[in-house]
């Protein structure tokens, strides 16, 4: 490591060492500050003789980092320190915003590559495509190194100019990009799935996060929608303010969404609507799912609250954890758990008790029996302690085996990559639809390729013969499982036609993705989505709508 990097690890370490001899000559020995003090030095030390007399050179910034981070993992999974070398990354995940070409690259099949170019940023206005193999970046070659150094080779300020050098299909292609600031959009897509239903796709909560639903509502307002639809399914949260603003439009000025409880007085705050909603009244459907986390749970929660919209899905994921960032020495930074969040009926939705772990160190869940009750604005009864649950559960979807098996190993995407090869354009993402033609010749294309798979009916008997063996069984009933197995056995020609319609749609949406991106995959799937028809049926039915927001329901 370099020798100024080590001073500045011994110059902190050293730091730590002084402010544990000065408590430990004023503290008494009973007191938390001395134990503090105390395990200090002792860490101090540690490190010091290790540097010494370990027999192998050590590097004692890496070894720090993995103290601390061991130390930070006994608490919860969101308690983490931020290195100085990685406060850029932590910037753009909390911010949106970083410098460089707009792309999501990644490794499928051992390649790196282009995965999704994001609309209206410099690598997709340049050319670069889905699918393009990643050779060179500034004369690098990329082709073993891992994405994430690939990805830090593509940022940079804004305004500096990069050379990327790609394969696409059998030709190699050479773009100069020049790099700006990216500010990714929370919404990647709005728009009208009937005459009257506005939808509204929301994947973050970073900066902006509320103007970006404003916007897209008032688009949808002026295209006549009646009714809106919040997608917050996959949403893995952000920033809380944000969260609130969005609530706020919806509700009235002056109305709390949240309030943050910790152990010091001032991590406690309450957070309420600042300005006159955009519309207070517009019938509203919010869909979540179990990865819909911190600030969606504080959306949807809170509209459920004030009985201002129907959920709809599943139950989210019950973070109900605060985290604040707190700077450290030499520029590092430490994002840590200081309190929990209670929305308005006066519930926390944490669904997980890491103050009591077991042998393994894994929290515990909250108890059915310990949840309590609480209600809503118009008295209808919600729990804490395990996330929020949508008013209307709509069961997840499960693929066929032979779809995972396509999908997992890359086959559809590699059929979607081969066809934008050969087709300049494809209709509107919600026009396009994968012929009967086109399917059978994804079909004949499959003749060479691997994609075999077990069925959860193989699998089963597959158990069955274990158990069987296990417990002696297996010799009196070998010849049923043996006829058993000829007659589940799977047939992939078979398959291919039974499960027809879920892999046209599957390749649906991976060729969309090549021409209209996010935002046209998202499109694309919005007729054969169960969540969201079941939604759109709520909306319609007015009288159900009403009734799911009272607390009579006979």
């Amino acid at each position: 490591m370099h020798k100024l990097v080590q001073n500045k690890v011994f110059l902190g370490i050293l730091a730590l060492l002084g402010t544990a001899v000065i408590l430990l000559s004023f503290q008494p020995k009973n007191d938390k500050l001395f134990s503090i003090a105390k395990n200090l030095d002792i860490f101090a030390s540690l490190v010091r003789e290790l540097d010494s007399y370990y027999v192998d050179e050590i590097d004692p910034d890496d070894l720090v980092t993995v103290g601390i981070n061991a130390m930070l993992a006994e608490l919860d999974p969101y308690t983490e320190y931020i290195p100085e070398e990685e406060s850029d990354d932590f910037r753009m995940m909390t911010t949106g915003e970083y410098g460089g070409v707009g792309a999501l690259i990644g490794n499928r099949t051992g390649i790196n590559m282009i995965l999704m170019p994001y609309k209206g940023f410099p690598a997709q206005e340049s050319g670069l495509r889905v699918a393009d193999e990643l050779l060179k970046v500034d004369g690098v070659d990329v082709v073993e190194k891992n994405t994430s150094e690939i990805s830090e080779l593509l940022k940079g300020p804004a305004n500096t100019e990069v050379e990327v050098i790609v394969k696409r299909g059998e030709e190699t292609l050479s773009f100069n990009l020049t790099r700006k600031k990216i500010v990714i959009s929370n919404v990647p897509y709005h728009g009208m799935v009937d005459e009257e239903t506005g939808y509204i796709k929301l994947t973050d909560f970073t900066t902006n996060a509320s103007k970006d639903v404003g916007i897209a509502l008032q688009d949808l307002k002026n295209a006549g929608a009646k009714k809106i639809i919040l997608d917050v399914r996959d949403n893995p949260g952000g920033i809380l303010n944000e969260a609130v603003d969005i609530v706020n439009l919806f509700i009235p000025k002056g109305r709390e969404v949240v309030k943050t409880i910790g152990k010091l007085e001032n991590v406690n705050a309450e957070y309420k609507t600042r300005f006159s909603p955009m519309d207070k009244d517009i019938p509203l459907v919010v869909m979540i799912n179990e990865r819909s986390a911190s600030a969606s749970e504080i959306v949807a929660g809170a509209l459920q609250d004030y009985d201002r919209a129907v959920l709809v899905g599943r139950k989210s994921f019950g973070k109900g954890l605060v985290q604040s960032t707190i700077p450290l020495s030499y520029n590092s930074q430490v994002k840590l758990t200081t309190a929990k969040y209670y929305i308005p009926s006066g519930r926390c939705i944490q669904a997980i008790d890491y103050s009591t772990k077991d042998e393994d160190g894994i929290g515990s869940y909250v108890a059915d029996s310990l949840r309590k009750e609480f209600k809503t604005k118009n008295g209808r009864t919600v729990f804490d302690g395990a996330g929020i649950e949508p008013d209307i559960e709509v069961d997840s979807r499960s693929f066929a085996p032979i779809t995972y098996s396509l999908v997992t190993r890359s086959l559809i995407f590699n059929f979607a990559s081969e066809f934008s090869l050969k087709h300049d354009s494809i209709p509107d993402p919600r026009k396009f639809e994968v012929s009967d033609e086109l399917y059978g010749q994804f079909v004949e294309w499959l003749q060479d390729k691997e994609y075999d798979y077990t069925t959860r009916v193989e699998k089963t008997i597959e158990d069955l013969e274990k158990y069987a063996e296990r417990e002696k069984y297996f010799e009196d009933i070998k010849d049923e499982l043996a006829s058993l197995k000829i007659s589940v056995s799977h047939s992939k020609e078979q398959d291919l036609i039974t499960f027809k319609d879920e892999i046209k749609n599957a390749l649906k949406d991976e060729i969309v993705s090549r021409y209209y991106y996010q935002g046209g995959i998202i499109a694309a799937s919005l007729d054969d989505d169960p969540e969201l028809l079941q939604a759109m049926e709520i909306l319609e039915d007015t009288n159900h709508y009403d009734l799911t927001l009272s607390s009579k329901k006979d």
